[in-house]
């Protein structure tokens, strides 16, 4: 066995390090973790440079929906960096105009602080369709958008609209790579994560039965024992 292999996680849009919380205990096996800050900036470009200024040289790479579109970035800028890469409940596909439309009201909350009514409209799309009345997760979301701010939810939205295609970058992809989604994620559904494995060589790919968008804090053990396999894969190199 090599030398401990740090882990980045980025999370989602309006998702602070509580999105990871219960995969951290499991991925401090195998090496440290670091939860990446991606509240400061406003296009993909920047989060990633931000991203890869304060992580180790070489590290694996996970992120969740709009931490997928980041990691998507960040593989792109520096391949030789990222060891492994996890995609979870992501897509490679650019914004389309559809998404842009939906996402203005959100934005128009958010610049008079009403994340509460954020939170009511992106919940019942977060987790799968039973837990819409589970009042204890969307607490945790509540936290969550609470440390995420309106200011950052702005420029999270903001760097989701311009974020750019990742399809081209897939068959360029060669480190152990994780596709990861829950069987019912309305946000970013299953063929969207299939899309990805197809692409990229040996990439294995976890549909999450009974499970919605926010998979790693509503199927914590399925996506603990996914990641831990990902990481426990021989590395070359």
């Amino acid at each position: 066995m090599g030398s401990p292999l740090p882990t980045v996680l980025v999370p989602g849009l309006m998702c602070s390090a509580r999105l990871y919380a219960p995969q951290t205990p499991e991925l401090w096996r195998f090496g440290p973790v670091i939860v990446a800050d991606h509240r400061s900036d406003d296009s993909m470009e920047a989060i990633a440079d931000r991203i890869l200024a304060m992580a180790p040289p070489r590290f694996a790479l996970a992120g969740l929906s709009m931490g997928g579109y980041i990691a998507f970035v960040i593989t792109r800028k520096a391949p030789q960096r990222v060891a492994r890469l996890a995609l979870l409940d992501t897509s490679a596909q650019p914004e389309t105009p559809r998404q842009t439309e939906r996402r203005m009201p959100q934005i128009a909350l958010a610049v008079t602080g009403r994340l509460a009514e954020i939170v009511d409209i992106l919940f019942p799309l977060f987790v799968h369709r039973d837990r819409h009345n589970d009042r204890q997760l969307k607490q945790v979301i509540e936290l969550m958008a609470r440390e995420t701010g309106p200011e950052a939810f702005i420029r999270q939205q903001k760097a989701i609209m311009t974020r750019p295609d990742a399809r081209p970058l897939l068959g360029s992809i060669t480190c152990p790579t994780l596709v990861l989604v829950g069987e019912d994620d309305t946000l970013t559904p299953p063929a969207l994560s299939k899309e990805i494995a197809a692409g990229i060589s040996g990439a294995r790919l976890v549909v999450v039965p009974d499970c919605g968008h926010l998979s790693t804090i509503e199927r914590p053990q399925a996506v603990n024992a996914a990641l831990a396999a990902w990481l426990a894969e021989p590395r070359i190199g």
